[in-house]
């Protein structure tokens, strides 16, 4: 592993990315809001193989779950080696202060394995309402204990070990420790997200370890260790999720949430103490495509993802869209306006009804009443040749439902990393982990025992609701409760082909509500386009959110076709949409591979 790790700093993988040779531009001070800064994009040329791969967003994560799957680990074993390395290499996105959502086929059947991160027992629907009255802005709520949820991602990893794991806890922590303790070589988009990043510095022990002491970020190549975080870990390899939730850690975590100057929070000892990962049914639906039949699953609620990707691939279906080709190699605006409208639709319904089924029912009593074809086919009828006006468009009410819940505002979501798996049996992974924002709650858990570095915390709470109610009292179904998880974009996905029950693939990506768009263009491109998953990630990137404008993806489209767009009714805009998918799949010649361009991640297997 040591050799492996230092081969590939060597060899310059992390190395900077440009656009044609051109630094990547930032959005418009106006530009609606965005996950992570963009660093650039850098053409990937995919990757073929016959054994087993792992796909992950930097190359020192994939490389450690590679070795696991070479000593013979299963996919699980190999989804926290790259976690593990991830919260110290890629921190800006996920670690083991955050939450995560882990799919996983036993060459059977799949579970969906839910490690979202819990809203603290003293929590209430008004946590992020100011003493006016108001809502906070984002940037009041994010930085500081506020927004800290109670962290899920290692209580669920262990969950899912001790059912599927092949070798032991320890080892797969390892590879972490070691290279917190020697160094990595700081990469070309850490660099950039730390340049442009001012509220991580309000944190003393973030500034110290992330920063010179001149204040500047350390320069791309800087070899960054982080002393505290292998001890910490070491304790995580011994004991398990218990030495994060009880004893000095997590008295250090609780004290760093609740002792916060200006913003603190109300995580506690006995949240720490009490939370449970939970072992959820997937969410499953056909897709049907000429003459192939598919099964996709991913994860039911809190997630909104599965249903989100479901309901725009099954509105599209419903549509000319499938009669559609590629327009020299992109989607073109006919497509694309079909793509827009159903998507509106999607997020409609996700705005009303997806929240923790722990304390919301799903609509007409099932979440599959969402993806009920007739259910579609009535929605469907709504999209026409031109775009909906925005502002008048509203959820469905599957099964005659009459809901009496508010639809959620608009508001921001962000960061997270993705990790796809299949091992030499068979076994698949698809697993997206965050931390919410870049830097999350940009508070560093150490100890105080004079080592450097720690880990950062999540600032997962900004994902409820601010507003818990309408103008007339009316409960949002996202709203803050004790004890409730917050409703997500997450979208990790693994496609089986419905008559011979074979998996065809694993794929997610990060990117906040656009993680939505980001999986559902891949699967898109893969399932009905017949592109390799290399292709179909380099497709330029898409999508709606609610209430913003149609964005497109800066210098990928040419200007006829936005052109073409706006004489349908849609406002335009173009900006860095920067996705970070995986994907890994399965044909009758083995496997096949594909990494974003768009950031560091490499795919790698036999």
């Amino acid at each position: 592993m040591k050799n492996r790790l230092i081969a590939l700093l060597s060899a310059g993988l992390l190395a900077a990315c440009t656009v044609n040779g051109r630094p990547p531009s930032d959005p418009t001070q106006n530009a609606p809001t965005q996950p992570e800064r963009a660093s650039g994009f850098s053409a990937k040329a995919g990757w073929n193989g016959k054994r087993f791969a792992v796909a992950a967003a930097n190359p020192l994560a994939t490389a450690a779950g590679f070795e696991v799957l070479q000593a013979g680990g299963s996919a699980v074993d190999a989804a926290i080696a790259v976690q593990m390395v991830l919260a110290l290499v890629e921190p800006q996105s996920s670690g083991i202060g955050g939450g995560a959502f882990l799919l996983h086929f036993n060459g059977k059947q799949v579970e969906a394995f839910d490690g979202r991160e819990t809203a603290p027992a003293a929590a209430t629907e008004k946590l992020f309402i100011g003493a006016d009255g108001k809502p906070l802005s984002f940037a009041q709520a994010v930085v500081g204990g506020r927004a800290v949820g109670t962290p899920g991602t290692v209580p669920m990893l262990e969950m899912a070990h001790r059912q599927y794991g092949r070798l032991p806890w320890a080892r797969l922590i390892q590879p972490a420790i070691t290279l917190a303790q020697q160094g990595f070589a700081v990469s070309q988009r850490l660099h950039t997200l730390l340049a442009a990043e001012q509220r991580l510095k309000q944190d003393p022990v973030a500034a110290a370890y992330f920063y010179d002491p001149a204040g500047q970020p350390w320069p791309v190549g800087h070899v960054l260790k982080n002393p505290e975080l292998a001890e910490i870990l070491q304790r995580v390899a011994r004991e398990g999720s218990r030495a994060l939730n009880t004893g000095d850690i997590a008295q250090a975590t609780v004290s760093k949430v609740q002792g916060h100057a200006s913003n603190p929070g109300g995580l506690s000892l006995a949240d720490l103490a009490g939370y449970q990962p939970k072992l959820r049914m997937p969410l499953c639906h056909d897709y049907s495509v000429r003459e192939r039949d598919y099964r996709l699953c991913g994860m039911p609620p809190p997630s909104s993802g599965a249903l989100a990707v479901g309901q725009i691939l099954g509105l599209l279906s419903h549509t000319h869209a499938g009669n559609m080709s590629l327009n020299k190699g992109l989607p073109g605006a006919d497509w694309l306006h079909l793509y827009t409208e159903a998507s509106r639709l999607a997020f409609a319904d996700r705005a009303r009804y997806v929240a923790d089924p722990d304390f919301v029912p799903p609509p007409a009593g099932s979440w599959m009443s969402l993806l009920n074809p007739t259910y579609l086919t009535e929605r469907a009828r709504l999209i026409g040749p031109r775009a909906m006006d925005q502002d008048t468009v509203r959820a469905g009410e599957p099964g005659n439902l009459q809901s009496r819940l508010a639809p959620m505002p608009a508001q921001p979501e962000y960061g997270t990393s993705h990790i796809s798996v299949i091992d030499a049996r068979g076994n698949a992974v698809a697993m997206t982990t965050t931390i919410e924002d870049a830097f999350g709650a940009r508070q560093m858990v150490n100890r105080g025992q004079g080592l450097a570095g720690g880990f950062l915390l999540n600032n997962e709470l900004t994902d409820f609701s601010f507003v818990p109610r309408d103008a007339s009292g009316a409960p949002i179904a996202n709203r803050v409760q004790p004890g409730k998880r917050p409703r997500s974009s997450m979208s990790p996905t693994l496609v089986f082909d419905k008559t011979t029950g074979r998996l065809v693939m694993s794929t997610g990506s990060p990117g906040g509500a656009f993680i939505i768009h980001f999986t559902a263009k891949t699967l898109y491109g893969v399932l009905n386009w017949g592109m390799t998953p290399q292709q179909a990630i380099d497709l330029p990137n898409f999508g709606v959110l609610d209430g913003t404008p149609l964005l497109l993806e800066e210098q990928r489209f040419a200007p006829a076709t936005a052109e073409a767009l706006k004489a349908r009714g849609h406002r335009v805009r173009e900006l860095p949409l920067t996705s970070g998918l995986q994907a890994i799949q399965q044909t009758a010649q083995g496997l096949s591979g594909g990494a974003d361009p768009r950031r560091e991640g490499v795919v790698m297997g036999e």
